[in-house]
């Protein structure tokens, strides 16, 4: 079988293929790596919760561990992104603007970088290949 350049052309410039990969990476990334680990939450995560000053501590901590872990577990599924990325990218803000408001660029970086992945997620949706455009034709 013989790929034409007409046919690569559509492929590189494929929206919704990108946005799978990127949902994929950003989603189970931040699943895997962030939010299983803190589930439940580990009394450190529990503590540095506490001294941010949030009201009743636990539940803001299940709240952020569930976000990280459900929330990337719903962007890699493509379910609900927006949803999941609005509540992962309050987490994120929480974690780079308050958490570590005072360490070095280097440190909340990753923060950052997911927070920049959820407002992209939040404004795209999760394209073509995502769960909703399955369940929801109309959602894009």
């Amino acid at each position: 079988m013989k790929i034409t350049l007409d046919q690569c052309k559509k492929c590189l410039h494929n929206t919704d293929l990108g946005l799978l990969f990127f949902r994929l990476f950003i989603g189970l990334t931040m699943a895997f790596a962030h939010g299983l680990g803190k589930l439940p939450p580990p009394q450190q995560f529990l503590d540095g919760i506490t001294g941010l000053g949030f009201p009743l501590p636990v539940a803001f901590a299940w709240a952020a561990s569930l976000s990280e872990f459900a929330g990337g577990l719903l962007i890699a599924l493509g379910l609900c992104t927006r949803g999941a990325s609005l509540f992962l990218g309050a987490t994120m803000s929480v974690a780079a603007f308050m958490a570590h408001a005072a360490d070095p660029f280097n440190v909340k970086e990753m923060a950052l970088l997911y927070l920049a992945a959820c407002v992209l997620l939040v404004f795209t949706g999760g394209g073509k290949y995502a769960l909703d455009t399955f369940i929801c034709k109309k959602c894009k």
